[in-house]
């Protein structure tokens, strides 16, 4: 039993769900295509790859976790959109493997704006250097769609908002600066299960939400 029409039915007009199907079996993911949802999230390479030849061809396949690269190859040829590149390096990858199947995939720079320590994640300074830096722009196979951050593991939903507005502040900043000309600049994915809510109210045009629909998952 999945919960997915309930989640709909509090997501703002103009916010794209993206179911997060890591760890539930392809038969739970079948039941939310069955009920019209198209966008699910994987995390795991081999994972995503098994879904992908087991369901249906027209759902649009999110990664959303950490993506090593050396495993970019394996999805190249059908991924959606990548929602977490932290290096310039992962992003030259994806361009290379993009090209080998004439695709320009779309991607989001993970932000860093967690309290807690992050293994992952440009910082400000650092996604605003990678940006000045230029050459991104040469990278014609891949496409900066926009930003994507975690907010802090608490419950204090003060902080929340706060880390959820300084990622909504600083994606206007870039949009101004860098991608004034680029209407594809224009994804915020932030909030999952228990901060969806606020991250809408911050400006989320993606909103990654797992056990809300599906329930505790399945390790």
């Amino acid at each position: 039993m999945i919960h997915l029409n309930e989640v709909r039915a509090t997501v703002k007009q103009g916010v794209e769900l993206v179911a997060v199907s890591k760890f539930h079996p392809a038969a739970l993911i079948k039941e939310a295509y069955d009920q019209g949802q198209r966008i699910f999230g994987e995390s795991r390479v081999q994972e995503l790859q098994a879904k992908h030849e087991a369901l249906p061809a027209d759902i649009q396949w999110h990664f959303i976790g950490h993506l090593q690269p050396n495993k970019v190859k394996y999805i190249a040829s059908y991924i959606s959109l990548i929602h977490a590149v932290d290096s310039y390096k992962l992003l030259a990858e994806i361009n290379k493997q993009a090209a080998k199947h004439d695709r320009v995939i779309p991607c989001l720079l993970e932000l860093h704006i967690a309290q807690e320590e992050s293994k992952y994640g440009f910082t400000p300074e650092a996604c605003t250097a990678l940006l000045e830096d230029g050459a991104w722009r040469a990278l014609k196979n891949v496409q900066i769609a926009g930003l994507m951050c975690v907010a802090s593991n608490t419950p204090d939903m003060v902080q929340v908002r706060s880390e959820f507005h300084q990622a909504r502040v600083y994606f206007d900043e870039l949009k101004q600066r860098f991608f004034a000309d680029d209407p594809h600049f224009c994804e915020r994915s932030w909030g999952m299960s228990h901060d969806y809510d606020v991250a809408m109210d911050e400006g989320a045009t993606l909103v990654r939400v797992g056990t809300a629909i599906f329930g505790e998952r399945e390790y």
